[in-house]
This record gives C-alpha cells, sequence and structure tokens, in this order.
C-alpha cells in the first residue's frame, strides 16, 4: 500500500479541531449518557413507543418485518419555540428535525465554551446532512388545508441548515447535505474543505434524522434493509440487515492552529478525509469493494499515516448480508494485510447500540472514536458471536471489539477512522487522531483569583421562570454527581462560556459546595434560602452607582487587592494620585486606621479608592456600563 509513514503529527494548519459536541441519541439525551451507554455495552433498541406505534403496524394484514424495533428519542414533539424567538404557529409547521438542529447547534457552541449570542455576524459555517422528510410528508397527507403560510420554510430540507444560520446570525456558508446515509459524515468534509479554504473561521457540522412516518418505514422494509430480530449483527454470521434508529449531533470545528492560540477546549482532530462514488458498481444500491478502499487508501494519504498506525475503524457497519463482507474486504486490502506484525485491527459498529440513524449515522459514529479517544477507552461492538462466513477475519487482519477496554498501542497517537458510504454509492472516510498536548501559558488575569478563599456566585439565566428552575435541578445534579469539579472553576464557567443576559436570572452565592448545593436545591424547587438571589433583567444595559458616605469599613477591597493585579493597579493609582492631599496615608488607614476611616476625608477618599478599583476590575471582564453615575 502506497503511503507515506508518520509518528510524527501532520502540519497543525491541516488539521482541524473539535471544540464542542452535543448529541440527541437512543437512550442518550446528551454526551455523558452516550458514553455511559458505550461502555457499558448498552442496548437501545426497544419497541416502537406508544405514541409512535403505527409505524409498526401492519397495513392491510401486510406484516412490515423489521418496523416493530428501532432506537428512538423521547418527546420529539416538544420544543421550546420561545426561546428561539418563533411563534407558536411557526413551530408547529417546522419540521421537528429543524427544531432539534437548532437545540443542538446551541448546546454545542456552549459545550465548546461559546457564548451563541457572542457570535453573531460572524463567519461560521453550518453543515447539516439530512436525507429525510418524514414531517413534510406527513402534513402533506392532509392536503392544502394542513398548508400555511409556514409550511414553505418549515418544510424544507434545505432549510435546516439555514435555520441555524438565521437563528444565531452566522454569516458562513450554510447549507444541508444529503448523500443518502452517507450526508453528516460528508457534511464533516465540506466542513473541513470550507475551513482550510477559509470560507469559515469555524463551523457547526453534524446530521439528523426522525422516524416518524410509517411510509418511511415500509420503503426500508420493503427495500429488503431491515433486520427482522430488529438488530444489527455487524460482522456476524446472523446479519440479516439493520435496525432503525433515530436522533442528531452536532460539532464545533475550528482550524487546530486557532484553537490551541485560543486555549479552547480539543476533543480530537481531523487529520484528513477523502469523499468518492462507487460509480457504475453491480446495481445503484450495491456498494464497490475498490471504491471503499480508494476512499480509505486517500484519507489516509491526506493524513500522512501508515496502516500501522490507525488503531481502530469505526465501521459503516449495518449489518447487512451484501454490505459488510465488501466494508471488510476493503478494510483488510487497505489497512489490515499490512500491519500484521502490530496484531489486527480493531473494528466495530455503534449501529449495534443505537441502530442506523441514516443521514445521522456518520456523525454517530464519529461522536463514538471522538469520545473513545477522549475517554482513551474502546467500547465494545455489540451482537458479534460468530463472523460471517463470506468475512474472513484472520486472513483481512481485522478483529471486532467486543468488550472495553484500553487503546491498542495506547503509548502512541491515538488514530481511529470513520467510515460512513450511501446507499446510492456516495462514499466518505474520515480519519481522527488524538490532539496534541497544548503548550502551557500564563493564566490570565481574569482568573488569578479562581483558587482564592472565599465565597462562589454560581450564576444562571432562562427565558422563562421554569427554565431556570428546571436548569437549577439539572446543574445541582451535575454537581453530585461530579465531586471532583472545583466549584470556583464551574463558576469562571457558568460567568464566562454561558448566557447570563436572559430575562429570568439566579445567582447563588456560597462559601462551598455544600452551601452552593443546598441554594441550587432550593432554587430548583422554588424555595428560599440565604445566598440565592434571583429576579428578572430588563434589556441587558448597565449601569454603575459609585455610592456615597457611609459604606466605608476597615479593610475594604484588601481582599481583592491580593488577588487580582487589575484591581491593584487602579487602587494604587488612585492612592499616588492623593498622597499630599490627605491628613495621612489613604492605604494605612483603610489598613487599619480604626476611627479615622470614618473622618468625611478619608471615608470619601477610600471608598472612590476602592469602587475605581472595582470598576476597573469588571472592565477587564468585559462589563462595559452604559451609564455611570
Amino acid at each position: 500500500m502506497d503511503m507515506p509513514g508518520a509518528e510524527q503529527l501532520p502540519a497543525q494548519d491541516d488539521m482541524i479541531a473539535v471544540i464542542g459536541m452535543s448529541c440527541r441519541l437512543p437512550k442518550a439525551p446528551d454526551l455523558d449518557a452516550f458514553w455511559q451507554l458505550l461502555r457499558s455495552g448498552g442496548d437501545a433498541i426497544t419497541r416502537v413507543p406508544a405514541d409512535r406505534e403505527e409505524i409498526g403496524r401492519p397495513r392491510a394484514g401486510e406484516a412490515l418485518p423489521g418496523t416493530a424495533f428501532g432506537g428512538y428519542l423521547e418527546s420529539v414533539d416538544r420544543f421550546d419555540a420561545e426561546f428561539f424567538g418563533i411563534s407558536p404557529r411557526e413551530a408547529v409547521a417546522m419540521d421537528p428535525q429543524q427544531r432539534l438542529v437548532l437545540e443542538l447547534s446551541w448546546e454545542a457552541l456552549e459545550d465548546a465554551g461559546i457564548v451563541p449570542g457572542d457570535v453573531r455576524g460572524d463567519r461560521i459555517g453550518v453543515f447539516i446532512g439530512a436525507n429525510r422528510d418524514d414531517y413534510a410528508a406527513l402534513l402533506r397527507g392532509r392536503g392544502t388545508d394542513a398548508v400555511t403560510a409556514h409550511s414553505n420554510t418549515g418544510l424544507q430540507r434545505g432549510m435546516i441548515a439555514n435555520r441555524v444560520s438565521y437563528a444565531l446570525g452566522l454569516n458562513g456558508p450554510s447549507m444541508t447535505v444529503d448523500t443518502a446515509q452517507s450526508s453528516s459524515l460528508v457534511a464533516v468534509h465540506l466542513a473541513c474543505e470550507s475551513l482550510r479554504r477559509g470560507e469559515c473561521t469555524s463551523a457547526l457540522v453534524g446530521g439528523v434524522k426522525l422516524s416518524i412516518s410509517q411510509e418511511t418505514a415500509a420503503e426500508e422494509a420493503k427495500f429488503g434493509g431491515l433486520s427482522p430480530d430488529g438488530r444489527c449483527f455487524t460482522f456476524d454470521e446472523r446479519a440479516n440487515g439493520y435496525a432503525r434508529g433515530e436522533g442528531g449531533g452536532v460539532l464545533v470545528l475550528k482550524p487546530l492552529a486557532s484553537a490551541l492560540a485560543a486555549g479552547d477546549p480539543v476533543y480530537c482532530v481531523i487529520r484528513g478525509s477523502a469523499v468518492n462514488s462507487d460509480g457504475a458498481s453491480d446495481g445503484l444500491t450495491v456498494p464497490s469493494s475498490a471504491a471503499q478502499e480508494a476512499v480509505i487508501r486517500r484519507a489516509h494519504q491526506l493524513a500522512d499515516l501508515r496502516p500501522a498506525d490507525v488503531q481502530y475503524v469505526e465501521l459503516h457497519g449495518t449489518g447487512t448480508r451484501v454490505g459488510d463482507p465488501v466494508e471488510a474486504a476493503a478494510l483488510g486490502a487497505t489497512l489490515g494485510r499490512d500491519r500484521r506484525e502490530h496484531g489486527p485491527l480493531a473494528v466495530g459498529s455503534v449501529k449495534t447500540n443505537i441502530g442506523h440513524l441514516e443521514s445521522a449515522a456518520g456523525i454517530a459514529g464519529f461522536l463514538k472514536v471522538a469520545l473513545a479517544i477522549r475517554r482513551r477507552e474502546l467500547p465494545p461492538s455489540l451482537n458479534f458471536r460468530e463472523p460471517n462466513p463470506q468475512i474472513p477475519l484472520d486472513e483481512l487482519n481485522l478483529r471486532v471489539q467486543t468488550r472495553t477496554t484500553p487503546w491498542p498501542q495506547a503509548d502512541r497517537p491515538l488514530i481511529a477512522g470513520v467510515s460512513s458510504f450511501g446507499m446510492g454509492g456516495t462514499n466518505c472516510h474520515v480519519v481522527v487522531g488524538e490532539a496534541p498536548a497544548p503548550e502551557r501559558s500564563a493564566a490570565p488575569e481574569a482568573g488569578a483569583g479562581l483558587e482564592s478563599s472565599g465565597p462562589v456566585a454560581w450564576v444562571l439565566s432562562a427565558r422563562s421562570g421554569a427554565a431556570l428552575a428546571a436548569q437549577a435541578g439539572r446543574l445541582a445534579e451535575f454537581v453530585t454527581a461530579r465531586p471532583e469539579v472545583p466549584v470556583k472553576d464551574l463558576a469562571f464557567s457558568l460567568a464566562v462560556t454561558r448566557t447570563t443576559a436572559f430575562s429570568h436570572r439566579l445567582a447563588v452565592v456560597g462559601q462551598g459546595r455544600e452551601e452552593l448545593l443546598e441554594g441550587l436545591s432550593a432554587a430548583a424547587v422554588g424555595g428560599a434560602v440565604a445566598g440565592v438571589v434571583s429576579g428578572t433583567g430588563g434589556d441587558g444595559r448597565v449601569g454603575v452607582v459609585f455610592s456615597g458616605q457611609g459604606s466605608q469599613r476597615v479593610g475594604m477591597g484588601l481582599g481583592l487587592y491580593e488577588v487580582f493585579p487589575v484591581f491593584a493597579r487602579a487602587f494604587d493609582e488612585v492612592c499616588a494620585g492623593l498622597e499630599g492631599l490627605l491628613p495621612g496615608s489613604l492605604r494605612e488607614v483603610i489598613a487599619g486606621g480604626g476611627v479615622e476611616l470614618d473622618q468625611t476625608v478619608f471615608a470619601q477618599a477610600g471608598l472612590f479608592a476602592v469602587q475605581v478599583a472595582l470598576f476597573r476590575l469588571w472592565s477587564s471582564w468585559g462589563v462595559v456600563p452604559q451609564c455611570v453615575a
């Protein structure tokens, strides 16, 4: 195989960092739940839920094999339209896939430490894979009476990406990608290319698919793709089709050099990717091993890697009689056979956990790999007992990952491939690796007090009182489950990386974890305890009032003086300016001058010095007042 060798990472200019992620997957409403499902070998396939039972119901006495099972989300009909400034009537006309991607995009930005309101007008791209419009089919089936003024924008697939760009005010490229089952991984490839060309500075990229139409289920069943058992038996002798799944995921991508310069958290890096087509294969939906070989080979050439450098591949892995042997042969030819001295290549498929998400399948596999790199563990692929007789694993030098283990060769850079193939022949392979260790740098002055003693404030905001209480409850659960998280790090993240200017606001102030948790728990149920302050804000404008005489006290501001250099410099500047104008040293009087501080000349001068220093400190944190009194 003609691949250049590489122990070192290729140039950072070519690599793309994943700095934020979000997901909504079967039995996994967030990233932590998804990882626990994967690591524990969880199976999210169930019978069709009661609110969508017609999907699996036979029509006119004709059974629909495989439609009685699947991986499903809860409450796909629910959406906080007001949060995104959408009217109830428009929300009803919107494809739930639009609504889900809006939520996932917001969550992914927050996961990246980006306040969504701060990126308005930025050159951020949006690339979303989607290939189904079940909701449009349902509404159109009702006839013209169901059509409203919002149907045109609510039901077009192209609007899934455009809706995000509009809602967040993003000015980069915005497109919905449809290459059938490979849509979301092709979207990742397109986003990376756009970033490298400088079309956008960062990108939101992902995929979505919801199963809400009986007709779509019937199409897949009559095509012959569904497993009657409702399971994906990837690479197994029992392989007989795939299980249906639904959900979505979104990544935040950024050039690695830019991410490292900004100090962004990095889950992993995209080192290379490639897309091609089967062309004229044995049939429109019959995969081509030669084309799959070519796309895998090309992706690894662009990533500057040898077969021996790759430790794991997340398969397309649908569990079909035709597709699995073709994919195995391509992997063996490109990666397996040329790495025999390093042992067999580990492979697996997330479809065994959550089903086949079609247009969102590639992003689900990517999320699995990104989390596995972050956690430095490989989770198991389910439903593997005996290999498909058409897949000679030993000859191909492949092995199915059947239990949770550390990464093989974990002392080397962690490298994985992710494959996704569309039924019409559009193939995509992405090479993913761990990020280089960031260079240590001095902490910014604004964070210099994070390790200091004293009370801490946890701040929350929401668009309604109910949402604020729910947010307090979720934060309490988060903190309770993670005793290792420093309370001051959390305070910093809540204040700096989350939206704090929604109309309903809450601050919980306490000396330590237990006191803060007590306040959060009370706020979650509408209770009132010391240290909890809540209220409603206006339009976000800030006013600063310098108080008059009467609030002075001995030692005021000296704790801040020791912790924050910005405060100290401003305080020193005022004291120096007053030197010789007062009957004594202002600094000494504030430090312990007793009754002298109550003398008008020292009280007003001292308050002025402390309040100017406070103003400079808040300004260094980005607090810009519209008026000062």
